[in-house]
């Protein structure tokens, strides 16, 4: 019988292809998605399609209001930055990070996995074409696996170790997207803006929606996304 493992999905192009990934590898998927107060919830319908489109066991959405912390663009009211240029994206910590968010859903995740006797979990954090989040790089993964084989009634008894799954982590943008077409993953099912219109559609302005565009070309493909800005990947 294979193996359950807990899958965190976001709804955005990496979690999707995590997903996609932990599915190849013959796992059991459970996905984690999280209500946190994010500024809209068309990645959480996303979340929603994908898991139902590549397959999962169980699919929770969890709620938690980070919105009473604040302290992010994506969980309060400050702008998101819009038409930075990748040396813009790339240099500092930008204030769409939204405090301590990874160690909140892993922890979630982890919680999850001790209770299904699972030890895999995957995320989808990514080093290489990021904007810099702390809680993105390979450092905090480890540190975190640490913690979760001190932490835990499972390892403490030696029921097993936990593994923090990340295969995105050193990989461009566009070779995940390559990672995940070549697993059948339906790009048009995610979703990654930052801050859609009234419509639902992507700015095309973001940090999110230029990693992305940029990505799809850098591969020659279209997005099949809709975007409502002037930013838009147009036929290779």
């Amino acid at each position: 019988m294979s193996s359950k493992a807990v899958v965190l999905l976001s709804g955005g192009l990496d979690s999707a292809t995590v997903l996609a990934v932990a599915k190849s590898k013959k796992f059991q998927c459970f996905a984690l998605s999280f209500d946190y107060g994010q500024r809209h919830k068309q990645e959480l319908n996303a979340a929603r399609e994908v898991a139902k489109n590549i397959g999962v066991q169980k699919h929770v959405v969890l709620k938690l209001n980070l919105r009473e912390f604040g302290g992010s663009a994506l969980t309060a009211s400050i702008d998101v930055p819009k038409d930075r240029d990748a040396q813009q994206i790339g240099h500092g910590i930008p204030v769409t990070y939204v405090p301590a968010r990874n160690t909140v859903f892993l922890s979630c995740a982890l919680a999850w996995a001790e209770t299904l006797e699972s030890f895999d979990i995957f995320i989808g954090v990514n080093a290489l074409d990021y904007s810099g989040y702390p809680d993105c790089r390979p450092e905090y993964i480890a540190a975190f696996e640490r913690m979760a084989n001190l932490a835990t009634r499972a390892s403490v008894e030696q029921k097993g170790k936990f593994i923090i799954h990340t295969p995105l982590i050193d990989k461009k943008k566009s070779q995940i997207i390559q990672v995940g077409l070549d697993l059948g993953v339906d790009y048009s099912l995610t979703f990654s803006c930052y801050d859609p219109n009234g419509d639902g559609l992507s700015c095309g302005r973001c940090d999110a929606c230029s990693l992305r565009l940029a990505a799809f070309e850098a591969i020659g493909k279209k997005d099949p996304l809709k975007y409502s800005g002037t930013k838009k990947n147009e036929d290779c």
